[in-house]
């Protein structure tokens, strides 16, 4: 079945250190190629600086605000905004808020831990 209720999904940490819940994946639907999870970072924190030699990403911000580095390049995201992040392109979000930053994360191929990269810290 290829619907999927957030609220049956475990979440999980990544390699990055987010916490996900994977919504649609291979894992758990006919879904073959892509995979949406929402993604969450609590206040004071920051995932790792990493990127994924095969993975398209984009992050959609749903809640909270953040400072969202892409290489050399860093910008405040709040609700509503979509940021596109090419493989291999180095990439680290922080939680600047005071509540959790919750954005949805659509990857193509579908996220998989062997495609994490981390490197240095970009913020």
């Amino acid at each position: 079945m290829n619907r999927i209720n957030i609220n049956q999904c475990e979440q999980f940490a990544t390699k990055d250190t987010s916490l996900i819940r994977e919504i649609l994946a291979p894992r758990n639907s006919e879904v073959a190629r892509q995979s949406l999870a929402e993604a969450v970072v609590p206040p004071g924190c920051r995932t790792l600086a990493h990127y994924h030699p095969l993975t398209e990403e984009i992050y959609y911000i749903l809640s909270g605000e953040g400072l969202m580095a892409l290489e050399a390049d860093s910008m405040v995201v709040v609700p509503g905004d979509a940021v596109g992040i090419l493989p291999r392109q180095r990439h680290q979000i922080e939680n600047t808020g005071e509540a959790p930053l919750v954005f949805l994360c659509c990857c193509v191929p579908a996220y998989e831990h062997e495609d994490t990269v981390e490197c240095a810290s970009l913020l």
